[in-house]
């Protein structure tokens, strides 16, 4: 791999040459490949029961597992269900060591394309309210889908600058990850083209970004709660550099030693840039080490009491009309009305009504269950996906080796045995839902999701 020399240079010196001709040979091997169990729809031993795939368990990840390369998850029905999201193993870490408990209100600020928010929601378990953010808008999207592909609830998905949700967010969340935008040095056996990157933007660039992100953060915070930042890149100006620049600036803020981290998981090295030796308990993954890419992480905690996260709800409850309570006769999930919200033509189950929205680049305030059409409801992709195939009375379940589900996910009519089948059906490959179609003489008219489909 044709690697800058100011690079490979400035590697030397901080790892020395031995272990730098080590990091080198790492560049000679497979990059390792990863999916993560869904827990908001399976456990981990559940899934390892029904997998169509060679796993082996990923060692520093309750959920996480290696694949080989031959395989294609992304094409399995079990993708489309929403059952894992496909990551690389390092990246599985931050999420993992965030210490989420249910009713947490968490902010993930740099959250696309959605790999560490769809594992916080998963840590959340339907609680609380997740605020997945990216400042990208067209990033945004593929967050939204990965959001309501892993039938997230309880989120809200925006795309603003940092600073730009202080005035509505101020010390609102128990919990806050900045997966930060970084030079990428620990992903350039992964993704060479991030080599380019680094030449022409370099650390300082980056390094001011995350200044710039943790000025924010660090007033979004509670009293009490926690921060975790991580990069994907070995520069000690972003890496160590980062947290040195939080704990000169923002003295409430303490590194905390992780407890139990991996044994293959090296220390931070304050002495890399003459900083506090509490940089010690931060956390580096070096793809010599362990079979992953290159990540660093740090765990924050903010002085103070925390209290206790409350939400409010709206005092009246959303009432429907009698046309569309022919959709809703069938829902066995619960739904507060009182935090339902029509906007348009479209009906939202809210997680925090409280929340000002307003005036933000929002593209989902937490479930949207669907749209009023002329004398109907008709329900959503993200609705199915939430759903549990238990909590709607009409599905039609398909093996994830039956032609029909391969037909259905490339958006095709069903002929169907039952000819007396009539109205909305949750479709599912082995009890788990897929998305709706529509039943009338042997037929399924297909609603599954446009823009989703198989290929």
């Amino acid at each position: 791999m044709n690697l800058p020399e100011e690079y490979m240079h400035r590697m030397k010196e901080l790892l020395g040459e031995d272990e730098f001709l080590s990091y080198m040979k790492s560049f000679e091997e497979k990059n390792y490949r990863g999916l993560r169990v869904n827990t908001l729809k399976i456990s981990p031993a559940e899934f390892e029961k029904i997998s169509p795939f060679s796993l082996k368990k990923i060692p520093w990840t309750d959920n996480g597992y290696y694949y080989e390369d031959k395989e294609q998850p992304a094409k399995h029905p079990y993708y489309y269900a929403g059952l894992y999201y496909i990551q690389e193993p390092s990246a599985m870490t931050p999420a993992q060591l965030l210490p989420i408990e249910e009713g947490d209100r968490v902010l993930d600020v740099c959250a696309a394309p959605g790999g560490k928010s769809t594992e916080l929601a998963a840590k959340l378990g339907g609680t609380g309210v997740l605020v997945s953010n990216d400042i990208s808008n067209s990033r945004a999207k593929a967050l939204l889908k990965n959001i309501e592909l892993m039938g997230v609830k309880n989120a809200y998905v925006v795309s603003e600058l940092p600073e730009n949700l202080v005035s509505r967010f101020s010390q609102y969340f128990d919990k806050i990850l900045i997966d930060a935008p970084c030079s990428g040095e620990g992903m350039f056996r992964k993704e060479p083209s991030m080599v380019k990157s680094w030449e022409e933007h370099g650390v300082d660039f980056f390094h001011k970004l995350q200044k710039g992100i943790i000025d924010s953060a660090v007033k979004l915070l509670k009293p009490g709660g926690k921060i975790l930042y991580s990069t994907c890149t070995f520069s000690p100006e972003e890496d160590e550099g980062s947290i040195q620049y939080i704990l000169e600036n923002y003295p409430e803020y303490t590194v905390e030693k992780i407890a139990s981290p991996w044994k293959e998981f090296s220390p931070g090295h304050p002495e890399w840039i003459n900083g506090f030796a509490c940089l010690k308990n931060t956390i580096r993954l070096w793809p010599h080490k362990l079979k992953g890419e290159g990540h660093f992480i740090a765990l924050l905690s903010k002085e103070g009491e925390r209290e206790t996260s409350n939400y409010s709800g709206k005092s009246k409850a959303f009432v429907l009309s009698e046309e569309c309570k022919e959709f809703f006769q069938y829902l066995k999930m619960p739904i507060s009305w009182e935090s339902c919200m029509q906007v348009k033509d479209k009906l939202f189950w809210i997680p925090d009504t409280s929340i000002d929205t307003k005036g933000l680049r929002i593209l989902r305030s937490g479930l949207y269950l669907g749209d009023f059409k002329k004398n109907r409801f008709e329900p959503s992709q993200s609705l199915a996906m939430a759903l549990k195939k238990e909590e709607f009375e009409q599905t039609m379940d398909f093996s994830a080796d039956d032609i029909l589900i391969t037909k259905y996910l490339k958006g095709e009519t069903l002929d169907i045995p039952d000819t007396k089948a009539k109205g909305w059906y949750l479709i599912c490959v082995d009890g788990f839902p897929l998305g709706w179609g529509k039943a009338a003489k042997g037929k399924l008219k297909n609603k599954y999701h446009s823009g989703w489909r198989m290929l």
